[in-house]
């Protein structure tokens, strides 16, 4: 029997050239960074690009799988604000402990979503929406609406410190790229993420759980929230529940960038970095030249919308 993903290899050069646009894309911004400020390429601010988009980079690696199945998660900015207060009240039970329920958590909002969506046919929209508004409000309630403070200085290490001079976001950061890459690329799981999002009925023909599938890559996308909200946690020393508002958009724009198709059945973690990457360096810029901030969301939905365009038109 020949399954969905053995006739995908057509795609391989399509997406080379795709992942040398966004390396143009990149590249072409450096540079016009570069001459702009002199400040742009010192080692510390470059560091400090990478610690910013770290948590939104690691939010767009989970968004990654769930837009290959043609899918969408609009909760995981909520679900960064649900960890920080459930984080921030838990320190007691110290860090490792903390990290764990964290995780479980998010992975729950991801079970939450997957079974309404694989299993209820709810559409990914409608489904994430209606967990983007009541897993908002159940962080609301359950700080009551205020900031949860007492984190401990172990934890504040986790996001705030650094190792061998590398902000600790950093490294998760590429960790997770490496990690999701892996999965993506070299697993049976990542297999059946394109062969779902090419096409649905012939992966289930091909004997793919496809419910249980779908329901796995909501998970990780939540449980990758979650540890966006650790790590938030970790660098504001607070717990509130408005954290990660907006973040969802974020993720998806990067995802979006790097030419990931919203269709399903293609897309890549090295096209996400660089669609992070690319936002990341935009609003750096921005800020080093002093744009006036009322400016800002402007220009960065013009370079979103530019870069999008331009790998269209090389696909």
């Amino acid at each position: 029997m020949k399954f969905p993903w053995q006739g995908m290899r057509h795609l391989a050069p399509a997406l080379r050239a795709e992942q040398f646009g966004n390396l143009l894309i990149f590249a072409a911004l450096i540079i016009v960074a570069a001459v702009l400020s002199d400040a742009f390429l010192t080692g510390s601010n470059l560091l400090n690009v990478l610690r910013q988009i770290s948590i939104t980079g690691i939010l767009a690696v989970g968004m990654t799988f769930v837009i290959i199945t043609a899918g969408i998660d609009l909760s995981v900015g909520s679900t960064v604000g649900l960890v920080t207060v459930v984080a921030a009240t838990t320190q007691p039970l110290g860090t490792p402990s903390v990290v764990l329920i964290g995780i479980a958590v998010g992975a729950t909002v991801g079970v939450v979503n997957g079974i309404g969506i694989a299993y209820g046919h709810i559409p990914p929209f409608i489904m994430t929406l209606a967990t983007l508004y009541v897993v908002r409000g159940v962080a609301f309630l359950y700080s009551d609406g205020l900031p949860q403070y007492g984190i401990t200085e172990g934890f504040l290490q986790l996001g705030g410190g650094a190792t061998f001079g590398i902000p600790n976001p950093v490294i998760y950061f590429l960790g997770f790229l490496l990690l999701g890459g892996v999965l993506l690329r070299l697993t049976v799981f990542g297999r059946y993420v394109f062969a779902i999002g090419a096409s649905e009925e012939a992966a289930r023909l091909s004997g793919v759980n496809v419910e249980l599938y779908k329901m796995l890559v909501y998970v990780l996308s939540g449980a990758l929230a979650a540890v966006g909200g650790l790590i938030y946690t970790s660098q504001l020393g607070i717990g509130v529940a408005l954290a990660g508002q907006g973040y969802e958009l974020n993720a998806i724009a990067a995802v979006a960038v790097g030419g990931t198709s919203f269709f399903g059945g293609h897309g890549s973690i090295l096209g996400t970095f660089f669609g992070a990457a690319i936002i990341g360096i935009g609003n750096n810029v921005l800020n080093l030249t002093r744009v006036d901030p009322m400016l800002q969301d402007l220009v960065k939905g013009l370079i979103i919308l530019a870069a999008v365009l331009f790998n269209r038109r090389r696909a």
